[in-house]
């Protein structure tokens, strides 16, 4: 049984591909899991690097400082990739711009094994982050042309799963590897290992398809859709959601260490209870997300815990037996969200311009990610160590408004 994408079929592009048979369990599965892989490379070769601070410190007698900014221009790098893959992937397929990308990673982590100094390894950031910024686009515009409907929030929260594996093996992979064997090596090894990967994805292109738009969309029809109110309530959301997660992962450490005064290694342990939480609110979110059309509650609901319990922390802060299950779950009813939050997108998104709506909606992540570092790090800096979580407990309640806004705006439009 195949079922047809809201586009009428007048409208679709003369090489736009039908899914082979959606509704099959194994064929949704497949796809699932192709998606799912890709998403935890882009997660992997995005900390490729990170680990490895301390031995590109040592060997280049570079500051901490310069280093951070190499993770800045990635991140720029991969927010305007990001905006305009959205619009390739409408143009030409899915296929392409996820190859282009995953080759652009892994390409650009075997260049960084040979740069001779730290001023080299700027342009080869870019490089990945260009690549880095194609999987939301992609990911998401062949999930929805290609698993059935009611399989997608499992889909959905497959693949941030996917990406919060990634996240986890690669500072431990990487870090192994560079010590064993050398940054240099380990670098080119991982760079290999993923040209690897997108050879054995080049055999699956027959799961690996998109409905495509009627050609090359104007830019000012472009520019009207990514203006309609919903789409930019979307993107709100995910530029201040991130601008509090990424400020938790990235300062939670120091503040627990600072200004709480648990042992350092307590601290860094928490952030690893709160990704292991946020991975297992993602598998539950899936269940949530397909039993549900009220998608806007389950991610109110959860960002509302989430900002509770931030809260107590921030007024009292949790002894040493408490504070490992405290980030797990912080970490749980955050990562409950997203299969939701995926679903909202999908529902705001006009029929054929999945790939600029996607690639415009999640740039709103390397937003944040640029400017959530920033402002903790500044409060951090002026020893403001419980502002460091209130001020992510009012992105979460800022947040709520966003996905509240997309069904309100969806509800006057029905109407």
């Amino acid at each position: 049984m195949r079922y047809h994408s809201r586009l009428p079929a007048a409208t679709l592009h003369p090489h736009a591909l039908e899914p082979r048979n959606a509704e099959s369990f194994a064929s949704d599965a497949k796809v699932i899991g192709l998606v799912g892989g890709a998403h935890a490379l882009s997660h992997f070769f995005q900390l490729a690097l990170p680990p490895l601070f301390p031995l590109l410190r040592d060997e280049f007698g570079v500051s901490w400082s310069l280093l951070g900014a190499l993770m800045g221009a990635f991140y720029v790098a991969s927010g305007v990739s990001q905006f305009a893959a959205g619009f390739a992937v409408d143009r030409f397929g899915a296929r392409p711009v996820l190859y282009g990308g995953l080759a652009l990673l892994a390409g650009g982590t075997v260049l960084a094994a040979f740069a001779p100094g730290i001023g080299w390894l700027f342009p080869v950031v870019m490089i990945m982050g260009v690549g880095n910024g194609v999987f939301h686009p992609v990911d998401f515009a062949i999930l929805n042309a290609s698993v059935a409907p009611r399989r997608l929030g499992h889909a959905y929260s497959v693949h941030g799963v996917g990406g919060a594996l990634g996240y986890a093996a690669s500072p431990v992979v990487t870090f192994a590897l560079a010590v064993a064997i050398g940054w240099r090596p380990a670098l080119a090894l991982l760079g290999a290992a993923g040209l690897v990967a997108l050879g054995f994805l080049a055999t699956q292109r027959a799961n690996l398809v998109c409905h495509l738009g009627r050609g090359a969309a104007s830019h000012a029809g472009s520019a009207a859709l990514l203006r309609q109110p919903a789409i930019l309530a979307c993107f709100a959301f995910f530029t201040i959601f991130t601008i509090g997660t990424i400020g938790l992962q990235t300062f939670s450490p120091a503040t627990l260490n600072v200004a709480f005064g648990f042992p350092l290694a307590l601290a860094t342990t928490a952030v690893t209870a709160y990704l292991l939480g946020s991975a297992a609110g993602i598998v539950a979110g899936g269940f949530l997300a397909a039993r549900t059309d009220r998608h806007d509650k389950v991610a109110a609901t959860g960002l509302a815990l989430g900002a509770v319990l931030l809260l107590s922390t921030a007024i009292v802060a949790p002894s040493a037996t408490m504070l490992l299950p405290m980030f797990v779950a912080i970490g749980f009813v955050t990562g409950m969200i997203g299969p939701s939050r995926d679903m909202i997108v999908r529902n705001a998104t006009p029929a054929g311009a999945s790939g600029r709506v996607y690639g415009f909606v999640y740039s709103g992540l390397d937003l944040g990610s640029m400017i959530g570092p920033v402002w903790f790090g500044f409060m951090l800096d002026h020893a403001m160590g419980g502002a460091v979580f209130a001020s992510a407990a009012a992105c979460f309640v800022v947040a709520i408004a966003t996905v509240l806004q997309v069904r309100r705006i969806g509800l006057a439009r029905a109407a």
